[in-house]
């Protein structure tokens, strides 16, 4: 397996779209869609679509967790459920059509139980024992509510520097890794708001990001660490004074939800591949762009990725 992904917050995602978005009145919505939805599920999701092969560990309970089993299954990713109390949470987005706006809304799932932890990290261990020698472990997404914030460091130091690890994650987990590291990850992935947030201030330019991740290389916060910038693309830095920017096409966005999961798909997949960062920041750039060209949650199309992948502009190599 090339991938093990790590689904700590699962949701089941539903979609649909009303004529208009209005209080007051019942709303007729179209049928909807049920997807799985969850970071390290997305992840998964997007591996397979571009040929590799990947596992997803995930928190589920309940029926709805049952759900994402079933429908993870029919899109040919091996499911590792870990059990959790109470049931799995959903969320709804819903498209308004006359002014093309989707609205988000996401339902409480249940709290975690701390006495799981160490249950849940040797579950993890055991699995990632199934890797390839080149694969990853990766952990996206966010924590359910009563997860320590120290559980992606502690994960880190269980898995040890023979295993590679890539953290997506937001909220107080992201800010312990960078302002506490401890057992430092192979790769550290964020978004823009999120590395201005945990910067104080805003970073304007590409060049801006790259002082900064490469700082934070310095401080020991992850070997790689990658800044997303929208539409700019990304940056990476890494050891030996690594710098890399990846610039993608212009394409048309029909929505942008999915694209920082199809950039950590692609890229992940890249480097358990046997690619350098430079080619896994390429085809990472070309699967983001490739989920803003999709409608609604959709994520990335392998052949719009393997298109843009060479009109990407990579500097810095």
């Amino acid at each position: 397996t090339d991938l093990l992904t790590l689904t700590l917050n699962p949701a089941l995602d539903l979609s649909s779209a009303v004529d208009a978005m209005l209080p007051g009145p019942k709303l007729r919505l179209a049928p909807p869609l049920a997807e799985p939805g969850g970071g390290g599920l997305n992840v998964a999701r997007v591996a397979v679509g571009l040929g590799g092969k990947a596992r997803a560990l995930s928190i589920l309970g309940g029926r709805t967790g049952e759900q994402i089993g079933v429908l993870m299954a029919q899109a040919g990713v091996p499911v590792v459920p870990f059990p959790a109390g109470g049931e799995t949470r959903q969320s709804l987005a819903v498209t308004d059509r006359a002014t093309g706006g989707m609205y988000r809304l996401q339902f409480p799932g249940p709290d975690w139980d701390g006495a799981q932890t160490p249950a849940l990290l040797d579950r993890i261990a055991a699995e990632a024992a199934g890797l390839a020698p080149a694969g990853l472990v990766i952990l996206s997404g966010s924590q359910p509510p009563g997860m320590p914030d120290d559980l992606a460091q502690a994960l880190a130091a269980r898995l040890g520097p023979g295993r590679r690890l890539a953290i997506d994650t937001s909220g107080a987990p992201l800010a312990r890794l960078v302002r506490a590291p401890v057992a430092p990850p192979e790769i550290l992935r964020m978004d823009q708001a999120e590395s201005e947030s945990l910067a104080g201030r805003a970073l304007p330019t590409p060049a801006d990001s790259l002082d900064l991740a490469a700082g934070w290389v310095a401080a020991g916060v992850a070997r790689m660490i990658v800044l997303a910038r929208g539409a700019e693309g990304s940056v990476l830095a890494g050891p030996r004074g690594l710098r890399l920017q990846c610039r993608p096409p212009v394409v048309p966005v029909l929505s942008k939800v999915g694209a920082g999961d199809s950039f950590v798909g692609a890229f992940a997949l890249a480097l358990a591949r046997g690619a350098g960062p430079a080619e896994a920041l390429v085809q990472g750039t070309a699967a983001a762009a490739a989920a803003v060209m999709t409608p609604g949650s959709a994520l990335c199309r392998p052949e719009d990725v393997r298109r843009l992948a060479a009109d990407c502009v990579l500097t810095g190599a």
